[in-house]
């Protein structure tokens, strides 16, 4: 797929200022950074831009600051980076004007600055022209290495690309790479595992996947929408009634495309929204009134690796029970295990993507097994919904 993007292959960066977007938006307590999982992905690019002689100058966002914020600074963020590249990051504590114009042009061959939040100016998120136009003389390449923020036309994830000879980084290239594999052009056949609280969040996703998976499990609470609209009397259950006809529209569509719609078939059922709660298994036709799904049972579990089993590539976004309170993590868990163990074998590609979904994997400690997992949130599902992304469609050849 990145044939038809540039990439650092097709640039000699030795000498040239580098403008290159990252995402730096990472979970911060007290000062320190909690999970440097997104400096992590960022530093082979860094690292190789640097290398290669190119003057790096660090672009990104922090938190959603209305004007200039020190709490938003991104300058503890810089000391983190530094840390985790083992090389010297320089800080300028602006975007624009006299101070960026000195601390870029004090920049020698393989030095490396982070300028300050790009949100501290209300211009980046507009794309202001004038913005952009004064972002780029700071530089004479840029660099999209946060396919996270792709999917935001703003001037430093998008604007760019219209006035600076525009490449991917490592970080975008290898996304693309696995995105492409996942349902641009796939081993088949493919299954999607989509779960979550709400069907009103995913339905565009739910519509697109079905003209381009062969099968798709829906677990979560999603899977209480569509039950109930099928007649199932699911309890106090999380379950969005107003939305049956949905559920059933995306079910005629799955059948007109003759993709398998897998749902439960028997769930795990207490009377309380807790860790620890009393809880029983039950089949479809014996849901008592007062209980409410939190997982799904034993014999869904058997079917989604059976569907597993049956794929050769396996999309996935979004947990199939309340995963967040034991012991109603078990189907999200065992069924993330299952296709960890299978993409080990090398007999599955498996992509996952979006917050929950990481923290699942995480939490089943399968995430570096996957063949690829994205923490790319809101970039990721819209992406799954078939729209184009801004900070993508820039970098095309064109």
């Amino acid at each position: 797929m990145t044939k038809s993007f540039r990439t650092l292959d097709d640039v000699n960066v030795k000498g040239k200022r580098v403008l290159l977007r990252v995402d730096l938006n990472v979970p911060m307590d007290g000062g320190r950074v909690t999970d440097a999982t997104r400096l992590e992905r960022v530093a082979p690019t860094i690292t190789e831009i640097s290398d290669k002689g190119g003057k790096v100058i660090l672009l990104a966002h922090f938190g959603r600051p209305k004007g200039r914020d020190a709490k938003d600074s991104l300058k503890p963020v810089a000391e983190a980076l530094s840390k985790v590249i083992n090389r010297p990051v320089a800080f300028a504590d602006a975007v624009l004007g006299e101070a960026a114009a000195t601390a870029v042009a004090a920049l020698k061959d393989g030095d490396i600055l982070c300028l300050e939040n790009t949100r501290f100016h209300k211009e980046e998120e507009k794309n202001d022209a004038g913005f952009v136009a004064e972002l780029a003389k700071l530089g004479d390449i840029w660099v999209n290495d946060a396919f996270s923020a792709a999917h935001r036309a703003h001037a430093s994830t998008e604007g760019l690309g219209h006035k600076l000879p525009a490449y991917a980084g490592r970080t975008m290239q290898a996304e693309l790479d696995a995105l492409a594999k996942a349902l641009e052009a796939p081993t088949k056949p493919v299954i999607a595992i989509i779960g979550g609280a709400k069907v009103s969040t995913k339905i565009d996703l739910l519509e697109n996947l079905v003209n381009k998976v062969d099968a798709l499990v829906i677990g979560g609470g999603m899977a209480n929408t569509f039950l109930h609209a099928q007649g199932v009397a699911v309890g106090k259950s999380l379950a969005e009634k107003d939305l049956a006809a949905t559920a059933l529209r995306i079910m005629e569509k799955a059948n007109a495309a003759n993709c398998a719609i897998i749902l439960p078939v028997d769930a795990v059922v207490a009377n309380q929204f807790a860790a620890n709660a009393p809880s029983h298994a039950y089949g479809l036709d014996a849901i008592p009134a007062d209980g409410m799904i939190l997982d799904v049972g034993p014999q869904s579990i058997a079917r989604i690796h059976a569907a597993i089993d049956d794929a050769a590539t396996l999309v996935w976004n979004g947990p199939l029970g309340a995963f967040e309170l034991t012991p109603f993590d078990r189907g999200t868990v065992v069924s993330a295990k299952h296709a960890a163990e299978r993409t080990r074998a090398k007999k599955l590609i498996s992509v996952a993507g979006g917050g929950d979904t990481v923290a699942a994997l995480n939490q089943a400690g399968v995430a570096g097994d996957f063949s690829y997992v994205s923490t790319a949130g809101g970039a990721f599902l819209e992406w799954m919904e078939g729209k184009p992304l801004p900070g993508v469609e820039v970098l095309k050849n064109r």
